[in-house]
């Protein structure tokens, strides 16, 4: 069964990882979305944006960057470079603060700021453009104050996915294990309901050990649209043939109604 569930949400990840790239939504503002992508001239944009990614909601933490820049009138990385730890603290305070804990964020910002500028010559896009490992590339995020495997993992599975940025493998680009993977991969029976985030990661691994962050996307697709936590649409999701939970109990989840066609989603 395990490798029935691998084979579909492998086929569904190189699915999505063949698709031709289109604009990503990050947090669904226009200007902003479109800061994060211009990887050409606002590299640390994207950068700065993992960085912020925590114990936030995502699309609140990506808005930071272009909030700053909002405040700056511009986000060249020369104009970050003048920036105090003050002048950050301020900014990401004032007129109300950009995230849930903005000293410690602004101490990360700061850090970033000079990482790029110390290790990379203040281009960030030289992170990925030597056309690394994926190992390394997580690495380098990883070196960056405040990001850990979670974050690493997901800024190279981006870099991946959605820019189509090239590496020399994909071995070390994990799922990320957040809430939506973990419940769907339980729901799914590939790991307990208490399972730890680790566990999720290394089920990824040896499900598709040559690129286990293919099932992120489809996973968290599924987690996000249809295994929702309280009244799933089991009957629209493209699992539904090879979901424990479903298939093994009569009335898998509260409110659930079952209709008799297997809606497959759709590119």
């Amino acid at each position: 069964m395990n490798s029935d569930i691998a084979a579909i949400l492998v086929q569904r990840g190189e699915q999505l990882f063949r698709a031709e790239p289109k604009p990503t939504v990050f947090t669904g503002v226009s200007a902003a979305d479109a800061l994060l992508s211009d990887l050409a001239h606002y590299p640390h944009a994207f950068v700065l944006a993992c960085v912020m990614d925590r114990q936030i909601k995502a699309e609140r933490a990506w808005l930071i960057p272009y909030r700053v820049s909002e405040a700056l009138g511009g986000f060249s990385f020369e104009r970050l470079l003048r920036l105090s730890l003050d002048d950050i603290k301020t900014l990401l305070t004032v007129p109300e603060p950009l995230h849930r804990f903005p000293a410690e964020m602004s101490r990360n910002f700061d850090d970033a700021i000079g990482l790029i500028q110390t290790a990379y010559g203040g281009h960030a896009a030289r992170i990925w453009s030597d056309t690394p490992s994926s190992a390394e590339v997580v690495l380098r995020f990883l070196r960056f104050r405040g990001v850990g495997p979670k974050i690493a993992t997901m800024a190279a599975n981006i870099l991946a996915r959605e820019f189509k940025i090239p590496l020399a493998d994909y071995y070390s680009i994990d799922v990320s294990a957040d809430v939506h993977v973990r419940r769907v991969f339980w729901r799914l029976g590939l790991t307990t309901e208490t399972a730890r985030p680790e566990e999720a990661v290394y089920t990824g691994r040896a499900l598709h050990p040559a690129f286990p962050g293919l099932m992120d996307p489809p996973t968290w697709e599924v987690g996000r649209t249809w295994c929702r936590p309280q009244e799933p649409r089991c009957s629209e999701c493209y699992m539904r043939p090879v979901c424990r939970t479903l298939n093994e109990t009569a009335t898998p989840f509260p409110g659930t109604t079952l209709r008799m066609q297997f809606a497959v989603a759709e590119p």
